[in-house]
């Protein structure tokens, strides 16, 4: 096959051009390579990855302020206590927005179980990557809390009063626990009004038609969103606002020896105060944003299809 020609030659002036038949030179773009086998799993899991690795840091920093605040105030581990409650408060905000930080651009930085069902019932978000999100911020909690929990098993060894010896004292450092004061109802509307709350400014902080931060600002408005809970709604509930966030941990203490105390506390408390009650505020949270405040209209839209 014979490309395109096309070119002239010079002649005197005032004589007619010559056009003569030289080959044009076509652009060729060779094939695109084949993807590698782990090019193509890495499509596939690089979401999740980074979902999971946003957690695991979120709960790094905060059951690691959780140790360090605690722990410290024994003798035989610190001279003197290093933090207070505000430390720990400062501690999960930063750890939130640092999981933000890796996750945000790639995943869209839910890091909650109870953000990733809400953006899937009211966003748009597909269902078929609920699971996938879920299981890979619960494991984040796990490996996160693991790797804190390595970090100051001795300390916690001393702290407990022996090795092996494992109680609730410790293991509030890494799961909730509410204060003994506090009522079943009470402790779930404390975990249902904290997470609304959270999701609520999440929706708000991502709506485009409202006075939303630059996307690279949001893991600084969601420090300051948690802080703020932190330190108003976190006192009698040690304020989970997100099941990854203390089933993950909790698994953790289940293989590291704290025993069925874990899920038998306050009759089961692990499912329905720090999950089943986020799950639903997370739920009111938007609805309650979309009802009110969204520009379109979700009762207008449910009619008109």
């Amino acid at each position: 096959m014979q490309s395109p020609t096309s070119s002239f030659t010079h002649s005197k002036p005032g004589t007619p051009v010559t056009v003569t038949e030289l080959p044009i030179l076509t652009s060729y773009a060779p094939p695109p390579k084949p993807k590698s086998t782990w090019s193509r799993i890495r499509e596939i899991i690089r979401e999740p990855m980074a979902e999971f690795f946003g957690v695991a840091l979120f709960v790094l920093f905060g059951t690691g302020v959780d140790c360090q605040v605690v722990l410290s105030t024994n003798k035989g581990i610190a001279a003197a206590p290093k933090g207070d409650f505000l430390s720990v408060n400062f501690g999960w905000a930063i750890g939130l927005a640092m999981g933000a930080w890796v996750s945000g651009g790639i995943s869209g930085g839910h890091l909650n179980p109870a953000v990733t069902l809400a953006m899937a019932t009211w966003r748009g978000f597909p269902w078929r990557k609920v699971p996938v999100f879920i299981f890979a911020q619960v494991m984040g909690g796990v490996i996160g809390a693991a790797i804190v929990y390595g970090n100051y098993s001795h300390a916690i060894d001393i702290f407990e009063g022996g090795h092996g010896i494992r109680t609730q004292a410790t293991a509030g450092l890494f799961a909730t626990y509410a204060l003994d004061y506090m009522t079943a109802l009470a402790c779930f509307f404390t975990e249902f009004l904290g997470t609304g709350v959270l999701v609520f400014m999440v929706v708000a902080l991502t709506d485009k038609h409202n006075n939303a931060p630059p996307s690279g600002l949001l893991p600084l408005t969601l420090f300051l969103t948690l802080l703020g809970l932190g330190v108003s709604l976190g006192m009698q509930t040690s304020y989970a606002f997100n099941p990854a966030r203390d089933f993950g941990p909790r698994l953790m203490l289940t293989f590291a020896g704290y025993g069925k105390q874990l899920y038998t506390y306050r009759k089961q408390y692990w499912l329905w105060c720090p999950i089943i009650a986020p799950f639903l505020g997370g739920q009111a949270g938007v609805a309650v944003y979309d009802l009110f405040l969204n520009e379109e209209d979700p009762l207008s839209r449910d009619a008109s299809q």
